[in-house]
């Protein structure tokens, strides 16, 4: 499923440019967010590179890695599928409007972003099949996600099934579920693929409410938001500070909702 994805970015990477460029303002909130729900670190590369090349908003840019599930996207849906999708398609719709919200607090309080958006040049497309192989199959999935991925799952489903027979893990989170809310945000701002799948373990044992898991995948976007740090550490802050407001607000309310 990564390789597809890969793939898929690879192949569409220039027409989706050139479709963002087509686009009026007011739809990037939409395309963003779309592509942010791509499974993987995927979505979140392509949507910093469009912010880059200054084809969408700041607001559009955190809206999008609000959509964003890393890697943990792949593990979810082999998980719990169809409760994954469910997520995905929230986090969509909660990317889209905060995209929007974003931008307007932006304005609103004149917050300067995006000092250097526009200076980027567009990436090559790779046409040499052996070139993807060895650089993209071997050299990214392989060596950057897999191995990682493999070890993050192993370690949080064995964190969790230890709990469970040694600790009365489920007895802990039934006590303190809007402990693990706060919790959750807070290391969702680790921009990591890994640390998330605690949380997506623990839900999918049962152990923690749907609001929790909400709360940590808005805040957290796998390692979407490396590329970001290097380009403005300033946008990168200010977009996790707006992202954890999000994913706070909205989970207290659907917790204290029952969800």
């Amino acid at each position: 499923m990564m390789i597809l994805v890969d793939f898929l970015n690879i192949w569409t990477k220039n027409n989706v440019e050139r479709f963002i460029r087509g686009i009026k303002r007011h739809r990037q909130y939409f395309v963003s967010s779309l592509i942010g729900t791509v499974p993987g670190c995927i979505g979140g590369f392509t949507n910093v590179s469009l912010y880059m090349h200054g084809l969408i908003s700041f607001g559009a840019l955190a809206g999008s890695m609000v959509a964003v599930s890393g890697d943990e996207a792949f593990v979810m849906l082999a998980l719990f599928p169809e409760k994954a999708l469910l997520l995905f398609a929230i986090l969509f719709l909660i990317g889209i409007l905060g995209g929007w919200c974003v931008d307007l607090v932006v304005k609103k309080f004149n917050i300067k972003t995006c000092q250097r958006c526009g200076e980027m040049v567009a990436h090559p497309t790779e046409n040499n099949i052996l070139h993807y192989i060895i650089i993209h199959i071997y050299g990214h999935i392989v060596k950057k996600h897999l191995a990682k991925t493999a070890l993050w799952t192993f370690g949080a489903l064995a964190v969790v099934e230890f709990g469970l027979k040694y600790f009365h893990l489920e007895t802990f989170t039934s006590s303190y579920k809007i402990m693990f809310l706060f919790l959750g945000a807070l290391i969702g701002l680790i921009p990591e693929s890994g640390p998330h799948l605690i949380f997506v373990s623990l839900f999918s044992n049962g152990l923690i409410p749907f609001s929790v898991l909400l709360t940590s995948s808005i805040v957290q976007d796998g390692h979407g938001m490396l590329p970001m740090l290097a380009y403005s550490v300033k946008d990168s802050l200010l977009i996790k500070v707006f992202n954890m407001a999000i994913g706070l607000i909205l989970g207290i309310i659907l917790f204290f909702l029952g969800w």
